[in-house]
């Protein structure tokens, strides 16, 4: 097992008690608590709205950059595009030396049911080739792309424009991709 899947493994068992981090390199406090009675407050879903949620923004933000680069691909990025806003996706390319680049986006929905039913539609679309245990489900894909609902929001890792291996240690694109989509769930933690 390489050592960035192991990386991804550990993050996939600390995601309930990570956050991204911050300058500081100590992890955040939850932004909510469970709900246990009358005075505390639990996360709660929301649905889209007319501009991208704070969670999705933030796989585009510097601190995504620094995230990826140190948990998931080793590799420092070129660039980051300047993120876009259509039909309710927020997206951008990480761009690489040498052209290499893979591209995150974040649906939003309104409720669940509007959810399942893209991320199912992903799944056909894609052809989803095995479930992975991340979110609140998610699948690869032939191509080594990854896709992972959480709430009302799906996250889509695409890897097509990365040689089939890349990264400090070099790994499988479809390797890379699993560890960036663990590295945004870390980061979406009570967001």
């Amino acid at each position: 097992m390489r050592i960035r899947a192991l990386a991804a493994f550990s993050v996939l068992i600390a995601l309930p008690l990570a956050a991204c981090g911050g300058s500081s390199g100590t992890a955040s406090p939850p932004t909510s608590l469970p709900k246990f009675g009358p005075t505390t407050t639990a996360h709660v879903a929301e649905p889209v709205s007319t501009k991208p949620s704070k969670s999705a923004q933030m796989i585009c933000s510097a601190e995504a950059k620094k995230e990826i680069y140190e948990q998931a691909t080793g590799v420092q990025v070129t660039s980051i595009s300047t993120p876009t806003w259509k039909d309710h996706v927020y997206s951008c390319d990480f761009v690489y030396p040498g052209g290499a680049k893979f591209t995150m986006a974040v649906k939003e929905l309104a409720d669940a049911p509007q959810t399942t039913v893209y991320f199912d539609s992903l799944a056909t679309k894609l052809h989803k080739t095995r479930s992975l245990v991340i979110g609140q489900g998610a699948f690869g894909v032939a191509d080594g792309s990854v896709v992972v609902r959480k709430d009302f929001k799906v996250l889509l890792v695409d890897v097509t424009k990365l040689p089939a291996t890349f990264g400090l240690p070099s790994a499988p694109r479809a390797d890379v991709a699993l560890n960036v989509a663990a590295t945004i769930m870390s980061c979406w933690t009570g967001a």
